[in-house]
């Protein structure tokens, strides 16, 4: 780590245009959705879906049931039941969520939670045994979220996921603590980390667990690296990955090549197959990529060019290009969930074990909103600058906004910062040690 020294006028000037671009968020976020909407409502809607899930968390409990989990980091993982009403067909679109614009929610036209109950480990096992035998095929669906993603978002995104690609395994959800917020990124990749023991522990149990026939994952974004560092681990632990463990999709993963190549060669030439989902368009790893020093992110790539089509052709890792596929979403980073026909291949992938190829993805599909947001370096005058547009419309950015621009300037609005998390030291004339 090299020091650098920025004067704190200029520190000041940036502050200013920030605070500005928050200002003008806040006209933008004058219509935005409610928040804590996991506090459960009557099922009064008997034309509505319902998916039942167990999430698996590293998350902290919240003291708000509506909340159930933040996006700090608990001391032992924690586990919950919870069911998703998810409207018919007639007001909501495939790849949607049907966000309330008002609380309580209405089963009728929104998402909306049934029930939802904080559980014991004991009781996990024998909510996942039941569910499990009443599976067809006896298998399981693990999905493990992004990036700035509350534990809200996790579940609702999961939650459409299980419905749109009608699976029919039991739907796992490993959330892990992320800040929700665009200028967490720092923090929210040393959460993966710091959950990669707890999944390769929820890994063993769903290998040892006789009753499971199969085990799929999807992943996507940052969680791409958590769910490959977990296979990684359990490998080199195990000296392979059991045969249940049948499919691995990795959508947009914020992971790089370099890396990818070591993680692979860990886990053995008889590893699950691999379905890479990439988009040379994606401006959220474009973004990551001048985060971490220029190399090339997994999830952008150029399937057809070399050293990558060989190496993934050896792998026998299978690419669906996402590029020609058209998206509403300013950084093309959520085409996995919101295209109707990705959703659609996902579930015959989990289904049937069928090769999943792009040749169904056309050129006006159309998806509406993005989950995650982009990829900055919290705490650090740069990472904030990056951040800065996406603060002006994405509402947990804009809320978190002043407390990382008050990091640089040594003063904080709203949460009282915590020392050991600050990035640099400010004196009065300059900015000391700042990290890179």
């Amino acid at each position: 780590m090299g020091n650098c020294f920025v004067s704190l006028s200029k520190v000041r000037r940036i502050s200013n245009v920030l605070l500005a671009s928050a200002l003008i968020g806040l006209l933008w976020g004058c219509a935005s959705r409610p928040t804590n909407v996991l506090l459960p409502v009557a099922d009064t809607s008997p034309s509505s879906s319902k998916v039942e899930m167990l999430v698996a968390t590293t998350r902290s409990r919240s003291s708000n049931p509506a909340q159930m989990y933040t996006g700090e980091r608990g001391l032992t993982p924690s586990f919950a039941e919870i069911t998703v009403s998810i409207p018919p067909a007639s007001v909501r679109k495939v790849g949607e969520v049907a966000w309330p614009k008002k609380l309580p929610s209405n089963p009728a036209t929104d998402f909306a939670v049934v029930r939802a109950e904080e559980i014991t480990r004991e009781t996990a096992k024998g909510w996942l045994s039941a569910s499990v035998r009443k599976s067809p095929d006896h298998s399981v669906l693990v999905f493990i979220h992004g990036f700035n993603n509350r534990f809200e978002d996790a579940v609702y995104r999961f939650a459409q996921i299980a419905k749109d690609t009608d699976t029919q395994s039991v739907p796992i959800l490993v959330t892990w603590p992320s800040r929700g917020s665009a200028l967490a990124y720092g923090y929210d990749r040393e959460s993966t980390n710091y959950t990669r023991n707890a999944l390769e522990l929820l890994f063993q149990y769903l290998a040892r667990d006789p009753e499971i026939k199969e085990v799929s994952i999807l992943a996507h974004s940052m969680g791409n690296w958590l769910a490959l560092e977990g296979l990684r681990q359990m490998a080199i632990r195990n000296g392979g990955l059991p045969a249940k463990f049948k499919n691995v999709m990795l959508a947009a993963p914020d992971v790089d090549v370099d890396v990818f190549r070591t993680q692979i060669a860990d886990m053995g030439k008889q590893h699950p197959q691999f379905t890479l989902f990439v988009s040379q368009d994606d401006r959220a790893l474009k973004v990551s990529r001048r985060v971490w020093g220029d190399i090339p992110r997994l999830g952008s790539i150029d399937p057809e060019q070399t050293p990558y089509k060989e190496e993934l052709a050896g792998n026998n890792i299978t690419v669906i290009d996402l590029t020609k596929v058209k998206s509403g979403d300013p950084l093309h980073h959520g085409k996995f969930a919101e295209s109707p026909q990705v959703v659609q291949l996902i579930g015959a992938r989990i289904a049937g074990g069928q090769t999943l190829t792009d040749n169904r993805i056309g050129l006006g599909d159309t998806i509406i909103h993005a989950t995650t947001g982009v990829a900055a370096a919290a705490g650090s005058a740069a990472g904030l600058v990056i951040a800065a547009p996406v603060a002006a419309v994405d509402q947990n950015s804009r809320e978190n906004l002043g407390n990382h621009i008050g990091a640089l300037t040594g003063s904080r609005t709203g949460q009282k910062s915590n020392p050991s998390s600050k990035d640099c030291a400010v004196s009065s004339r300059t900015i000391k040690d700042c990290k890179r």
